[in-house]
């Protein structure tokens, strides 16, 4: 029996699009399936690809670090 988050836990950012990760992480897109763990994933994701980085620190999903 798999008793991980939920019955079934396929959110991979890696799989979309920065764009797309732009808009969940921005909550300009519902997603009903997707928790906070996966909202960080997402944001993970997005700032390893060093996009959006300056519109995620204006929005204070990133910490601002020299």
């Amino acid at each position: 029996m798999n008793t991980q988050n939920g019955p079934c836990n396929t959110f991979n950012p890696s799989t979309l699009c920065s764009r797309k990760l732009w808009r969940i992480v921005a909550g300009q897109e519902r997603t009903p399936n997707i928790d906070q763990q996966d909202l960080q994933r997402a944001l993970q994701e997005l700032s390893a690809r060093r996009t959006y980085l300056t519109e995620l620190k204006r929005l204070g999903k990133l910490a601002t670090t020299h």
